[in-house]
C-alpha cells in the first residue's frame, strides 16, 4: 500500500481547513471567510483502500507580525519539514483583463516548499468560483515557480475533482508495508480540543474587526459522565472565551447577553451534530490583557 504525510499549505483563506473537512467527511476544522482563523496543526487521516494519506492542516503562511502570527507561521513551516509531500493551494480566478497576479507573499510561501526539498502538488482551489476558461492563465502564472509534481484544479465546496486530488497524493507519497494509523483514527483532535475551535468559530463568524483576533477559548470542563455507550445521553462542557480589552469583553457578552447566548447556541448545535448527543454549553467571558503577545499566554493556549 502507499502511506504517508500531506502538509496542506498556503496563504490565508486558500481552502486548507475546507479541504480537510471534505476529504474526512466530518468538521474537524473549523471555517470562516477571516483569513488566519486556523491557529494549531490539525492531524486528518485519510483512509483509502490501498492508500492512507495523513494531511496536517497548517496556519496560512504570511509575513507575521505579533507573536500568535509568528508561532502561527512557525507551524506551518515545520510541518514542512515532517512530512512526505507537500500540498500548496492557491486559488482559481483572474484579475482585470484576464490576468494573474502572483504576489510577493506567495512567491515566498513557493520558496519555502522549494527550500524543504519535499516534492509538492499544486492545488488550484476554489474551482466553482472561477469560469472554466480561467483555469489555463492559472496554471501558467504558477507552473514555472517550481517543479511540481502535479498540477490539479479542485472544489473543497462542492467535492469536484477532490476524488482526482486524492488519488494523486496517494501515488506520490511512498510505498508502506503498513497504515500508519489504526482504520478508526481520524484525527488527534480531542473532543476537549474540538469544543474550543467550535466556540471560537462562532466568536470570528459572529463579531467584527479585531474581535476575531483577539479571541480564544479555554475548556474548562468537557464532562462525558452523562454520556452513554453508543453516542448518546448528555455532555456537559463550560469553556471560557478569553478576550484582551474589558472593551472587548463587552462586545461579545452583547446587549443582554445577546450575543454570547447566539455563540453558545451555535456552537452547541455543531457540537451535538459531531458528538451525535445532547449538549449542555456554559460559557463565560474573561479578560486576559494581551495574551497574544505574551509568549506565556500562548503558550498555556497549547498555540
Amino acid at each position: 500500500m502507499k502511506a504517508g504525510f500531506v502538509a496542506i499549505v498556503g496563504r490565508p483563506n486558500v481552502g486548507k481547513s475546507t479541504l480537510l473537512n471534505r476529504v474526512l467527511g466530518e468538521k474537524i476544522a473549523i471555517v470562516s471567510p477571516r483569513p488566519q482563523t486556523t491557529r494549531t496543526r490539525i492531524l486528518g487521516v485519510w483512509h483509502g483502500a490501498d492508500a492512507q494519506l495523513a494531511f496536517f492542516d497548517t496556519p496560512g503562511l504570511h509575513r507575521a507580525k505579533g507573536e500568535l502570527n509568528r508561532r502561527m507561521v512557525e507551524v506551518g513551516l515545520t510541518a514542512l519539514a515532517e512530512v512526505d509531500l507537500a500540498l500548496l493551494l492557491v486559488e482559481a480566478g483572474t484579475g482585470p483583463g484576464g490576468q494573474v497576479e502572483v504576489g510577493e507573499v506567495t512567491r515566498w510561501v513557493v520558496g519555502e516548499v522549494a527550500r524543504s526539498g519535499k516534492p509538492a502538488v499544486l492545488g488550484i482551489s476554489k474551482i466553482d468560483r472561477a469560469p472554466r476558461e480561467s483555469l489555463l492563465p492559472v496554471i501558467a502564472a504558477y507552473k514555472d515557480l517550481h517543479a511540481w509534481s502535479e498540477v490539479v484544479p479542485f472544489s473543497a465546496l462542492t467535492g469536484e475533482n477532490v476524488d482526482d486530488l486524492l488519488g494523486t497524493l496517494a501515488r506520490l507519497v511512498p510505498e508502506s508495508e503498513a497504515p500508519l494509523f489504526p482504520p478508526d483514527v481520524l484525527t488527534d483532535q480531542a473532543e476537549r480540543q474540538i469544543a474550543a475551535e467550535y466556540v471560537r468559530e462562532q466568536v470570528v463568524l459572529r463579531t467584527r474587526e479585531e474581535i476575531p483576533y483577539a479571541a480564544a477559548v479555554i475548556v474548562e470542563e468537557f464532562d462525558e459522565s452523562e454520556r452513554e455507550s453508543g453516542r448518546k445521553g448528555l455532555v456537559r462542557i463550560e469553556a471560557t472565551i478569553l478576550v484582551e480589552r474589558e472593551s472587548q469583553k463587552g462586545i461579545v457578552i452583547g446587549k443582554r447577553g445577546a450575543l454570547l447566548k447566539e455563540i453558545g447556541t451555535g456552537a452547541r448545535q455543531g457540537l451535538e451534530r459531531l458528538l451525535g448527543c445532547k449538549v449542555f454549553l456554559s460559557l463565560r467571558v474573561r479578560v486576559d490583557e494581551h495574551w497574544s503577545e505574551r509568549a506565556d499566554a500562548i503558550r498555556r493556549l497549547g498555540l
